[in-house]
């Protein structure tokens, strides 16, 4: 079980995800502020993770600001991107036919 601390970085203290400042690959086993994860899948560098379980349509919180709803429930420490992840202020995240919103 590796510690959270080299892998996550809250950037507010209000914030419900955290950043993945190193990779996680999948089947990884890591601690999230107490909680036992295992990650599900690989979590590139950069991206979210869920600070805490989040139900469908609750506010993503980010820098202390919220950037988007869930649109699906997210489990603690389940990655979170633009497969449950909606933004409540742009109508895509990417260019048409790429998965965006």
């Amino acid at each position: 079980m590796q510690n959270s601390g080299q892998y996550f970085l809250r950037l507010s203290a209000s914030d419900n995800v955290l950043v993945v400042v190193k990779a996680i690959l999948e089947g990884q086993e890591l601690e999230l502020e107490g909680l036992k994860i295992t990650a599900s899948k690989t979590i590139p560098f950069g991206h979210k993770v869920a600070a805490r379980a989040l139900n469908a349509g609750e506010k993503i919180v980010k820098f202390g600001m919220p950037i988007g709803s869930t649109t699906a429930t997210i489990s603690a420490g389940e990655h979170v991107h633009t497969h449950n992840l909606q933004s409540d202020y742009i109508p895509s995240f990417g260019r048409p036919g790429e998965g965006g919103h």
